[in-house]
């Protein structure tokens, strides 16, 4: 296994650290406006920014969102039960660790390689409560007990693709099940003209959850251009208002749709089984660039 040096400060400067992973060549490239921010890429994708000196700092748009999602998944600052489908760098249970002290968290991350490179290189907070498995989101999410999870957060790619076996009605059934009653689920999906993979995934969500939201650029919401959604489910009535005036004060203001605007936008779209589920749509190179 192929590593340059570790990150470090020499006379000021910083090293960025290259590493093979069973997911492919991850880079970790400094951030040349906080000290001690880091990016992870995998081939060239960047999957998460950290700043190990403030874990409740998110830089991408998509992990913003689903921080306003973490904020107002329980009164603020009580602890939860957390479950993270996709690990990356850990951005997302650092935040929770960092805003909800004593939570208590599941991360399913099956590049154990990449884990090992997050681990030594970005360490968390020792005190933390976060449990990492090294297994494939869904298989990892069976061994979630029943009615344990306050939230599920699902942000997994593989080659910049959402699996397929992660799109389905019976997974979803499964992210029920680790539910506790009115818990919520949050997914990030990734998606460009024509949406039909969005419109499939929010008629998938609206089978299996009775309250639906959905965060994104109104761009991408119109087919203008490839980009992340935040899909937001539960039983219980969701805080739309809140999460509409958080999105709409972002530095990249985002749109909420729910209720009977959502079910309009999924255009007659049918919920997706795993006899019939494909991956989420490649991005186009432009994305990265």
């Amino acid at each position: 296994m192929g590593r340059s040096r570790s990150p470090r400060r020499e006379r000021g400067a910083v090293e960025a650290v290259s590493e093979r992973v069973d997911g492919g060549l991850a880079q970790l490239v400094p951030d040349r406006e906080r000290p001690r921010g880091w990016t992870l890429l995998i081939d060239g994708a960047p999957q998460s920014h950290v700043d190990l000196d403030d874990p409740a700092y998110l830089s991408f748009e998509y992990q913003r969102r689903l921080g306003h999602v973490i904020d107002l998944a329980a009164p603020p600052g009580k602890p939860v039960h957390a479950v993270h489908l996709g690990g990356g760098a850990l951005t997302l249970a650092r935040y929770v660790a960092a805003t909800r002290p004593r939570s208590t968290q599941q991360v399913v991350e099956r590049d154990a390689a990449l884990v090992q490179l997050v681990r030594r290189e970005l360490p968390w907070d020792a005190n933390a409560r976060i449990r990492i498995r090294s297994a494939d989101a869904r298989a990892g999410l069976a061994k979630v007990p029943d009615g344990w999870a306050d939230l599920v957060i699902a942000d997994v790619f593989s080659g910049a693709r959402t699996p397929a076996h992660l799109t389905s009605a019976e997974f979803l059934d499964e992210v029920r099940r680790a539910l506790k009653p009115g818990g919520l689920y949050a997914a990030n999906l990734a998606d460009g003209p024509p949406l039909a993979h969005l419109r499939g995934q929010i008629a998938t969500a609206a089978a299996r959850f009775a309250e639906l939201a959905l965060i994104a650029d109104p761009a991408v919401l119109r087919g203008k251009r490839f980009g992340n959604a935040v899909l937001v489910t539960r039983d219980l009535p969701l805080p739309v208002a809140e999460l509409t005036r958080r999105s709409a004060s972002d530095p990249h203001p985002a749109r909420v749709e729910h209720g009977r605007a959502l079910g309009d936008f999924t255009g007659g779209a049918r919920p997706v089984t795993d006899a019939a589920a494909v991956a989420s749509p490649a991005p186009p190179p432009s994305v990265f660039h």
